[in-house]
């Protein structure tokens, strides 16, 4: 039997993870590289998630601590859409997927593991990716590590910020 390891996602799965105040509001002002920190706008950031459901797994975070898309204003909604933007263009660039997800989860019935701080997800998907591993073992195979992700994605989507 083959095995597969991955420690680095031991703390997440057994909720040994505790950060003191919230984790989104702890990363407006961090080390950029250290928590994998994309790029940085007036109302919101780009984060790669630590914890993705495939490689290329972006976070768009609003820089207030807000719960909800409705508590939006329209600067907010507008750079948003700037950023969603930006995502999907870097997500097809580097890792030219054949499609993608997108989404928010508003509220913790509604899945969201910070219900408290508005974020939307975004990731690249592949016809086919939902194999064995994540059917029967409940084990997703991640073909890269987050700072490979992160090295592939800076330059792309540094550069598709300075276009707008």
């Amino acid at each position: 039997m083959e095995r597969l390891c991955t420690p680095w996602r031991f703390d997440y799965v057994t909720g040994q993870i505790k950060e003191e105040g919230c984790v989104f509001c702890n990363r407006l002002k961090c080390d950029e590289k250290e928590h994998f920190v994309l790029h940085r706008g007036q109302h919101w950031y780009l984060i790669l998630n630590l914890y993705p459901y495939n490689s290329g797994h972006i976070l768009l975070i609003s820089n207030r601590h807000q719960p909800m898309l409705g508590n939006c204003n329209a600067e907010e909604l507008a750079e948003m859409g700037q950023f969603l933007r930006i995502m999907e263009k870097a997500l097809n660039e580097v890792f030219a997927p054949d499609g993608i997800n997108c989404g928010y989860n508003g509220g913790q019935s509604a899945g969201a593991g910070i219900p408290k701080h508005l974020h939307l997800h975004m990731l690249p998907r592949w016809t086919g990716d939902t194999n064995f591993m994540s059917t029967i073992g409940e084990t997703r195979v991640m073909p890269q590590t987050l700072d490979m992700t992160y090295e592939k994605l800076l330059p792309v989507v540094k550069r598709l910020a300075e276009e707008l």
